[in-house]
């Protein structure tokens, strides 16, 4: 009998955790953002829940300072010392396929691989903003079809870099061989966006291929997502919209000749933990209230591309353009435009909504409310797991460990304890061979 099907977990870090105020508060740990062992904490906390990874979203620009902390160290440099921190919970970055070039990239998460031993996961991304394109060199982004059409190249380059080392291409032998040159090749890669001779410098990485992640919801994005990735981060605020991202690019995987099941959806999840609802809904108003107003218009201004600072906070959300006359992150836009349809907000209403996680699905309750609301989405066809987007850091990700992880487990629905000890034996997945397709 196959072992039953179980939910995976992984903690998305962010600064002083996902609110938008959760850095405002005087206990916030604001002060500590440049300390490793902090990030150190955090994963050792995820892997005390069994998660199966911790994940650090990046950004090319500073933004408005006055909205607080998002970015510090460099993820990549932090995972290094965070694999040394933990054993078995693996660690995903973003790295951008448009600031980076695939040898880079190639390179550095293969190395990583090697470091943590077989426990590292790239999230490819294109990028959002014209800021980040001009600490580029670059006046504005190429635009979002050219964005994808590099980003499918990279990854194709990238997975010939990492094949280009058989697994036995280390000879050692110290009498003059230190590999087979017969098993190292170069990949010879002349394309539209790259040329790249290759090999890699790194012989190849402990899983074979650092895990593929992706998290677009633009149409390219689902595309590239159902071509490539291994797993998925999805934007899904209420369990219909789970309901048909999953649906729609469960299909998408199937039509690119890929098995389904072997790809995992993961919406974000920001969860308030209280003994009672009240309890908790008293968190999440607490921190609520110490949300500026004129960085939360602000704020929805990047998200929808418009001057929203003189938009009335009591009276209804203006028309906003329909999505396919939108030019930006069409993810976040779709969600905000879902929720102004569903639930018809003011506009301080919906900066509330957006406060902590920017529209992905909001668990308020008890323990068991939380897991009660979990299983359903799990076993309805939303997700396959949840990025835990904590909303405030430490304690939201030690509530959720504490708290409703064990209610999980008494469930049957999660891992009592890691019975791998890479990334790829967490998520299920097989080690690919040289050569093999994603």
């Amino acid at each position: 009998m196959p072992a039953p099907r179980q939910l995976h977990f992984n903690a998305f870090l962010m600064g002083c955790g996902h609110h938008g105020a959760a850095w405002r508060r005087p206990q916030s740990p604001a002060d500590q953002l440049g300390d490793i062992s902090f990030y150190e904490r955090l994963a050792q906390s995820a892997e005390r829940g069994f998660f199966d990874a911790v994940f650090f979203a990046d950004g090319h620009a500073v933004g408005d300072l006055s909205t607080g902390p998002r970015w510090f160290l460099e993820p990549l440099t932090a995972m290094a010392a965070m694999a040394r921190a933990t054993s078995r919970i693996g660690l995903v970055s973003t790295v951008s396929a448009t600031f980076y070039t695939p040898f880079h990239a190639a390179r550095m998460l293969a190395s990583l691989d090697h470091i943590s031993k077989g426990r590292i996961g790239w999230n490819v991304v294109t990028s959002m903003f014209d800021a980040e394109a001009r600490n580029h060199g670059m006046d504005v982004l190429p635009s979002h079809d050219q964005r994808y059409s590099r980003a499918g190249e990279f990854i194709e380059v990238a997975l010939k870099l990492w094949d280009s080392w058989e697994d036995d291409a280390l000879v050692l032998d110290r009498g003059g061989l230190y590999a087979d040159p017969t098993r190292v090749r170069a990949i010879g890669h002349s394309g539209e966006h790259f040329r790249v001779d290759g090999p890699l410098t790194v012989p190849r990485p402990p899983q074979g291929r650092p895990v593929l992640f992706q998290a677009g919801a633009s149409d390219p994005g689902r595309a590239l997502a159902a071509r490539y990735a291994e797993g998925i981060y999805a934007v899904a605020y209420d369990l219909t919209s789970g309901q048909e991202y999953y649906q729609d690019v469960k299909r998408r995987i199937a039509v690119a000749g890929r098995d389904p099941d072997a790809v995992l959806i993961m919406p974000g999840l920001v969860t308030y933990v209280g003994s009672t609802r009240a309890q908790a809904e008293a968190k999440q108003a607490e921190v609520d209230a110490l949300l500026p107003t004129e960085q939360s218009l602000a704020q929805l201004g990047t998200f929808v591309q418009q001057d929203c600072s003189n938009w009335d906070l009591d009276a209804p959300v203006p028309p906003l353009p329909p999505l396919a006359g939108f030019t930006g992150p069409q993810g976040r836009y779709a969600t905000i435009l879902r929720i102004i349809q569903a639930e018809q907000p003011t506009v301080r209403q919906l900066l509330g909504r957006l406060a902590a996680g920017g529209g992905h699905c909001t668990m308020v309750g008890t323990p068991e409310q939380i897991a009660d609301q979990i299983e359903l989405w799990f076993h309805s066809g939303a997700a396959d797991g949840f990025n835990v987007m904590p909303p405030l850091l430490p304690e939201s990700l030690d509530e959720f460990v504490d708290r409703v992880i064990p209610v999980l487990q008494r469930r049957g629905l999660f891992r009592t304890r890691y019975t791998a000890d890479t990334l790829r034996g967490h998520l299920g997945l097989q080690r690919p061979t040289v050569g093999a397709d994603v």
